[in-house]
C-alpha cells in the first residue's frame, strides 16, 4: 500500500462518495476506485459497503480508517514542519490566466495564498482564454483561469465566479442622457464606433453571444478596433474613440466611464479554474486550488 491509496481511502470514508473524493483530491473517479480496489486486494478485506445512493465503511474499513487517518494527519504535520519551513523548501506554482481573472479575481487569492504559504513562489502568465487552455493541455502550467470552456481532452473546469458583461461608454453628457432615460434596449450602439477585445478572448466571444441575445448582430456594428489590452481599451473609451463591451468588473469604481447593462443578458459567464486531470497534481497546485475554493466559497 502507499500514501496515495490511503489518502483516497480516507477521503471516500469522510465524504461517503467516490465522486466527491475524486473532486476533492483532483483525481478521476476511476483512479479513486483503483486505489480502493488495490487496498482491498492487498489487505484481503472489503472496506466499503456500497449501495445505489451512498458508500459506508465496513467493520474492517472502520478499523483501517483509524490507522489511515493518523497516517494522513501525520503526513500533513510533517509537511507543515519541514516542507514549508525549510529554507530549501521553496516551490513554484505556474498559472496561466486570461485578463479578467488575472487582473480582478486572482489578487485576492494570491494574498490569501501568500499569507498561508509564504515560502511558495508563484508565476503568472496573462494571455487569452484559448491560450490558457492550450497551456493547460500541454502541461506548460499547473493551473489556468479562463472565461471560455474549450472541449479539450483531459481538461477539468471548476466554475468559481459569474462575470457579467456590460456596455461601457465615456462619461459624457450624451451618454449621461441615455443613462437617465433608463432605456430597455441598446440599439443605439449600432450607431457608435465600437472597440472590442481581440479574437480568442473569452470576453470577445461572450460579448458576441450576449449582443446576439439582445437582438444585435455583429454585422450591424461599427467595429473600429480590436485591442488585446483591456486598459488600452478603457483609456480609448475615455478619450472618445468609441464604446466597448467589457466585464463590469473592469469598469466599476473607475472615473470617466458609464456602465449600461445588456438587455436580456443572463447571470453572466463562468470564470473557470482549469487543470489537466491526466497529470498528477503537485502539492503546491493542490493547495492553490483549495485556496481558490475557500476564497470564492465553492464546494
Amino acid at each position: 500500500m502507499n500514501l496515495k491509496q490511503l489518502e483516497a481511502f480516507v477521503q471516500v470514508s469522510e465524504s461517503g462518495s467516490f465522486s466527491k473524493a475524486a473532486k476533492e483530491l483532483f483525481l478521476t473517479q476511476p483512479t479513486i476506485s483503483a486505489h480502493i480496489s488495490s487496498l482491498e486486494k492487498e489487505l484481503n478485506v472489503r472496506l466499503f459497503i456500497r449501495n445505489t445512493k451512498e458508500v459506508s465503511l465496513s467493520d474492517d474499513g472502520k478499523d483501517l480508517y483509524r490507522y489511515a487517518k493518523q497516517i494522513t494527519d501525520l503526513e500533513k504535520a510533517i509537511e507543515e514542519r519541514f516542507y514549508m519551513d525549510s529554507d530549501d523548501g521553496k516551490h513554484f506554482i505556474t498559472i496561466a490566466a486570461s485578463t479578467i481573472p488575472a487582473q480582478y479575481l486572482l489578487p485576492k487569492v494570491l494574498m490569501c495564498y501568500r499569507e498561508r504559504y509564504p515560502k511558495e513562489q508563484i508565476k503568472i502568465m496573462e494571455t487569452d482564454s484559448s491560450e490558457v487552455v492550450t497551456q493547460v493541455v500541454d502541461h506548460m502550467v499547473d493551473v489556468g483561469f479562463t472565461g471560455t470552456v474549450l472541449e479539450k481532452k483531459h481538461c477539468k473546469y471548476i466554475p468559481f465566479y459569474k462575470d457579467e458583461l456590460a456596455v461601457i461608454t465615456p462619461d459624457t453628457p450624451e451618454y449621461r442622457i441615455l443613462k437617465e432615460q433608463n432605456r430597455d434596449d441598446i440599439d443605439w450602439i449600432k450607431r457608435k464606433p465600437l472597440i472590442l477585445r481581440e479574437e480568442g478572448s473569452g470576453t470577445r466571444k461572450e460579448a458576441e453571444k450576449q449582443l446576439k441575445n439582445a437582438g444585435i448582430s455583429m454585422e450591424d456594428l461599427d467595429i473600429v478596433a480590436s485591442i488585446a489590452n483591456q486598459e488600452t481599451i478603457k483609456k480609448s473609451v475615455k478619450q472618445g474613440m468609441g464604446i466597448t463591451v467589457l466585464s463590469r468588473l473592469a469598469a466599476e469604481d473607475e472615473d470617466g466611464l458609464l456602465i449600461f447593462p445588456i438587455p436580456g443578458a443572463d447571470e453572466g459567464r463562468d470564470i473557470n479554474l482549469v487543470y489537466n486531470k491526466n497529470y498528477q497534481m503537485t502539492r503546491s497546485a493542490d493547495r492553490f486550488i483549495r485556496i481558490v475554493k475557500e476564497v470564492y466559497d465553492i464546494e
